[in-house]
């Protein structure tokens, strides 16, 4: 097939309707009309010869061979953005740009201090607009809506581009009045009561069934594989609200060492080692390919990543 004969627009039009399954949407998303879209997947179909979307009971579905091309097509684009993009220096001292991050509570919390005493010095009119994980999804990600996401993740789309920031390991947070914190066996630790503290995923969260071991989370992983299971009283989304709710004497928080030794540290509180193996945890950034050669971007991602690595704690 020769190159010079294609539309290269059709791509353009592939990329959105893979996104968003509706012509009406993807129509809409372009600024075209109904028809004009549908004659467009009509000359797609003919171009791949393969019909790309199916008309099912749930709506428009992806053929298997629609979702192979997905990822080609969504990169070639993003070539040909970063190819029109004129192309400057980023003076972080001057610009006024809005880097939005979505976060999780734990990532903002660790980080986040450190990124703007860092900003205050070298960049001090850049805005930074912190997004939870409720507020962003995979599609805005990948669009360039939002630069990056910084998050514990099971996985991501292949497309994205990722670093690990660190590796964290699991404390035990609680009161000094604890009536366990001179025996701290799995014993006690399993007689005690609990805070659970999560939510890292991106969507809306749901409510939590202590009943669940498989959705709590790595703690109530490792002790299900030991045979246990801990005695939970609360469930937060909030690293914070699990470091207060520590200070009353019959409650454990079981979290990541550096959601612990924030700035907020209470003298009223002390950290132990688990009394059982779980396994650590990353942080992951993750963003787009179409602000993977964005030099603005390119500055604040190895801001973060340098402020990461000075992030540590002594267990």
């Amino acid at each position: 097939m020769n190159l010079s004969s294609i539309d290269l627009n059709l791509l353009v039009y592939l990329d959105v309707l893979l996104r968003e399954k509706n012509v009406t949407r993807a129509a809409h998303h372009l600024g075209i009309t109904q028809p004009a879209m549908s004659n467009g997947l009509r000359r797609l179909r003919n171009l791949f010869d393969d019909p790309l979307l199916i008309r099912t009971s749930g709506g428009m579905t992806a053929t298997e061979y629609a979702l192979y091309l997905q990822p080609l097509i969504r990169d070639i684009l993003a070539g040909v953005e970063i190819a029109v993009q004129p192309q400057k220096a980023f003076d972080p001292g001057k610009s006024d740009r809005v880097f939005r991050i979505m976060a999780s509570d734990y990532g903002e919390s660790t980080l986040l201090p450190s990124i703007l005493a860092c900003l205050h010095e070298t960049a001090p009119q850049v805005t930074l607009d912190v997004l939870t994980p409720s507020d962003v999804s995979f599609p805005d990600l990948e669009q360039g809506k939002v630069d990056m996401a910084i998050n514990r993740f099971d996985e991501l789309p292949l497309s994205f581009h990722k670093i690990n920031l660190w590796k964290d390991d699991f404390v035990c947070l609680m009161s000094k009045e604890n009536p366990f914190i001179d025996n701290f066996t799995l014993d006690n630790y399993l007689k005690a009561q609990h805070i659970w503290v999560n939510k890292t995923g991106m969507g809306v969260g749901v409510g939590m069934n202590p009943a669940d071991r498989l959705r709590l989370g790595r703690v109530d992983e490792a002790l299900d594989a030991i045979g246990q299971k801990r005695e939970i009283r609360v469930f937060t989304r909030h690293y914070q609200v699990a470091r207060l709710l520590a200070k009353q004497k019959h409650l454990i928080a079981t979290l990541p060492a550096r959601a612990a030794f924030t700035d907020s540290w209470s003298n009223s509180l002390v950290a132990l080692k688990p009394p059982f193996e779980i396994a650590p945890i990353s942080l992951t950034m993750a963003w787009s390919p179409l602000l993977q050669h964005n030099s603005g971007h390119k500055w604040m991602r190895r801001l973060i990543a340098k402020k990461a690595k000075e992030v540590t704690v002594k267990l």
